[in-house]
């Protein structure tokens, strides 16, 4: 039976007022503007955000939040990826207050979701390691018993987003060794101020999502700063980062349908011979081939979005057919907008470089196209008992 996802009342008001807020205080200028800046965001920007309840959107309302759903996230982020929000926003939704929201003890909750939804308080994930990969057999940074219950932390994280605008980092480090790679992982939240935390700019391609080198050198972590179980924090990064790619999948739906309305118009205005471009036949094909990937991307963005609201056990395998399908759109439909517009589609005056660039960079966020259609793939597998594997396809 096909499932159809209409936005209730609240939720188109929430999609207008998040789009013409984009329009007003996020306009191309501003946007632009942030691409040269070393931090990345605007601090005045930020609150006008937590003036309107966006950081404590899906916080609880006992915690100083506004207690909405994870659909009413991802329509709020999927505007913010239609106008390329400079701002930390995402992944401080994600690994801030969904993550504590989820599996932090009460005290934590108590403590840190208000800052969170106030703006105070923004944590940005440093998880991954030098191979670049979201897999546990790439995490080898070491924490070290302190005491009772505390910890100090020495090593690297490269390809931290937002770390100089965040003031926290959510550290996945080996606590214990293990045959089993996915066994002795202790999640630790860390204070950016503490001593010992440096921060180095990469030069990375989305120069709007900036990326650092981010070193600790004997920085302590008090206990209470441990999420879930000492040696199990990779389950719940596990269970997190489906909540992050399914939110990817979001904002990539916006960029995407942004690309689409641009190339488009452009079809529509760009004389050539005397005639618009958009009456050649080629043209129209390119166009009606983003407008496919555009819908077919959005219905399985909003069926894995709508699947995690739920909690389906089913949910993961929904995010990376999800995650696979935006991604290769995304990627798509930003090269044939550069092909329809021609040269000026990717010099440095035009806008959409940026979404070509954002494109590639959300694509391989937790797992690119490839990865997430080989768990897929694996789900098939087991589903045949094994037939995939030894026949090398389906029978």
């Amino acid at each position: 039976m096909a499932m159809e996802f209409v936005l209730s009342e609240d939720q188109v008001m929430l999609q207008s007022m998040a789009r013409d807020f984009m329009a007003k205080e996020s306009p191309r200028a501003h946007v632009r503007k942030m691409s040269e800046d070393p931090l990345g965001y605007s601090p005045e920007l930020w609150k006008k955000m937590v003036d309107l309840g966006w950081q404590g959107l899906t916080v609880p309302e006992k915690y100083g939040g506004t207690g909405m759903s994870f659909r009413d996230l991802a329509i709020l982020v999927e505007e913010m990826g239609r106008a390329l929000l400079p701002a930390p926003f995402v992944y401080n939704a994600i690994f801030g207050a969904e993550l504590i929201n989820d599996h932090g003890t009460e005290k934590q909750k108590k403590e840190w979701l208000p800052k969170i939804a106030s703006g105070e308080m923004i944590i940005t994930p440093a998880i991954i390691e030098e191979d670049g990969d979201f897999w546990a057999g790439g995490i080898n940074m070491r924490a070290f018993r302190r005491g009772a219950s505390d910890f100090t932390v020495t090593g690297t994280k490269p390809f931290v987003t937002d770390a100089k605008a965040a003031n926290y980092f959510l550290i996945a480090a080996r606590t214990q060794l293990s045959d089993n790679p996915e066994e002795g992982i202790t999640l630790l939240l860390v204070d950016g101020n503490e001593w010992g935390v440096y921060v180095k700019p990469l030069e990375t391609m989305d120069i709007l999502r900036k990326q650092w080198d981010v070193q600790f050198t004997r920085v302590a972590v008090p206990g209470a700063n441990v999420i879930g179980a000492v040696n199990g924090g990779w389950t719940i990064l596990e269970d997190i980062a489906q909540k992050a790619r399914a939110i990817l999948c979001a904002e990539m739906l916006g960029g995407m349908e942004w690309v689409l309305n641009t190339t488009v118009e452009y079809a529509k205005t760009r004389i050539a011979f005397g005639e618009p471009i958009g009456k050649l036949q080629i043209i129209k094909h390119k166009c009606a081939d983003m407008k496919s990937a555009l819908e077919y991307s959005r219905g399985v963005m909003e069926w894995a979005v709508e699947m995690v609201k739920d909690n389906d056990p089913d949910a993961p395998l929904a995010v990376s057919i999800a995650k696979a399908y935006c991604g290769d759109n995304y990627r798509f439909m930003t090269n044939q907008s550069i092909q329809i517009h021609g040269g000026i589609g990717f010099t440095w005056d035009h806008d959409l470089h940026f979404y070509f660039k954002r494109a590639r960079s959300s694509d391989t966020a937790f797992g690119d196209a490839n990865f997430h259609r080989e768990v897929f793939a694996k789900y098939l597998d087991k589903q045949m008992g094994g037939n995939v594997s030894r026949f090398g396809g389906m029978m």
